[in-house]
């Protein structure tokens, strides 16, 4: 056997991975991988890092939903794609979700289209309709919002 630690050491390394920012499974796994850990050492080290409330998937899901919205300002569907991309379960992607308020939501959707849409010095109409509706479909916001936004903007 040709580990790079022993189970003992790894269980410390993962402890401070997961202590020094949220993990999901899939990240711990994958470290653990790295370490050349056989599959038996692999889950007794996850299992002991969940005992120890090291991880926990459903606050890794809530802190990564607030965390995308509020800083990289994502939309639902990104946010939501991003954490079934790291094999988290969709009563668990339902349950990070309600961290962002609709009241958040709405007016991070309002600040990012105006931003958005008076960013983009397209003089033609079409184009500038099309580089808005990607750019905010690209982060994540739903298309009857975009397109009601884009309407609404038009207006203007």
């Amino acid at each position: 056997m040709n580990s790079v630690c022993t189970p003992k050491e790894a269980l410390l390394k993962l402890e401070h991975f997961c202590a020094y920012q949220e993990r999901c499974h899939a990240e711990v796994v994958t470290k653990l991988y790295s370490l050349k850990m056989t599959s038996d050492e692999i889950d007794f080290i996850v299992v002991q890092l969940i005992e120890s409330n090291f991880l926990n998937e459903t606050r890794f899901a809530c802190s990564f939903a607030r965390g995308k919205h509020r800083i990289k300002f994502w939309g639902r569907i990104r946010i939501t794609n991003e954490l079934k991309a790291r094999q988290i379960s969709s009563t668990t992607i339902a349950i990070a979700l309600k961290e962002i308020s609709p009241e958040e939501y709405e007016t991070t959707f309002e600040q990012l289209s105006e931003r958005s849409w008076n960013s983009i010095s397209e003089k033609n109409t079409l184009k500038k309709r099309k580089k808005f509706c990607d750019y905010m479909l690209r982060r994540g916001y739903e298309s009857n919002l975009v397109y009601d936004k884009v309407k609404e903007l038009e207006q203007i």
